[in-house]
Order: structure tokens, then sequence, then C-alpha cells
């Protein structure tokens, strides 16, 4: 029998997988992206299910937040940019279809060998969300400032190389005589 707890797993976990086939499957863009948003999420409900309160939280912030957010911000904005869409597949698909497989059963072996071997339970870590905000608050505030800063000045960059080039040229033009 199945408990509680081990069906709320079952349901994240099919809504993860559901949400990253969509995004690996789905020809429209925007629904790709959004179907990666929702795989964000279930990770992060999977983390949170796991009591990693930091990786499920940092989760949610980065990758739903801020990552998922550009990826649609950029596929909006550089819509009709790009090379025109085909739909045709290659002729060499059945030697993807057997990479992927030795990748996958790659991966799978590496997960086996893995596994504790007498079923040992992992003792929980002593590390508490409020202990990391407290170390990035006091010895690592300036490479947190850093890297706020760096993603900042990635994200302007983003857009600017979306825009179109008559008004990108002008804003640098802009900067540049100042």
């Amino acid at each position: 029998m199945i408990s509680g707890i081990g069906i709320v797993f079952l349901l994240t976990a099919a809504l993860t997988v559901a949400g990253a086939l969509a995004a690996a499957l789905l020809r429209n863009l925007v629904h790709c992206a959004l179907s990666l948003t929702v795989t964000f999420a279930g990770l992060a409900l999977l983390y949170l299910q796991l009591d990693a309160q930091f990786a499920g939280f940092a989760q949610i912030l980065v990758y739903i937040g801020a990552v998922a957010i550009l990826v649609v911000f950029a596929i909006l904005l550089t819509r009709g940019a790009g090379v025109q869409e085909y739909r045709s597949y290659g002729s060499r698909w059945f030697g993807s279809l057997v990479i992927a497989a030795a990748v996958f059963a790659l991966l799978t072996w590496a997960v086996v060998k893995s596994l504790p071997a007498g079923g040992a339970i992992a003792q929980t870590p002593s590390v508490t969300v409020q202990s990391i905000g407290a170390a990035l608050m006091s010895g690592y505030v300036l490479p947190l400032e850093i890297v706020a800063v760096l993603l900042t000045v990635a994200l302007v960059g983003a857009v600017i190389v979306a825009m179109p080039e008559t008004k990108a040229k002008a804003i640098v033009e802009k900067e540049g005589g100042q």
C-alpha cells in the first residue's frame, strides 16, 4: 500500500516528467518554455519533499523566477528573427536514437552503482536555510553581489542583442557618446 507521501511523490514526479516531455516534444516555442517552467516547479517540489529547502527555494527563485522568464522573453523578443522552421526529420535519426539509448543506459548504470548496498539510511544534514542565509549575508556578501551584477549585465545584454538592429545601434551610440 502506498502512503500519502508516496502518492504526493508519484504525482509530483509525473508532473515533472510530463513537463519535461512536453518541453522536448511540443512544436510551439512558447509552449515549450512554459512546459520547462512546469518542469522546474516539479523539481522544486521534489527538493522540498526531500527536506532540501535551500535547493527547493533556489530552484524557485533562480530557475522559475529568472531563467524561465528570461527564456520566454527571449522567445517573444526574437520572434521571426531566426531561420525558417522546418519540420522534417534528418536521415540520421536512428544513430541519434542509439546514442540517446547509450547515454540513458550509462546514466542508469551510474545511478544503480551509487545506491547504498545495505539500504543504509543517510544522515540528515545539519545545514539549514537559516545558516546558509547567515553565511551568504556575512562572509559571502561580495561574491553574492558580484553574481547579482553579472546577471543584471547579462540580462541587459540579452535585451540589447534581441532588439532590432537600428534601436540597438542607437542605444550603443548614445551610451558611447556620453
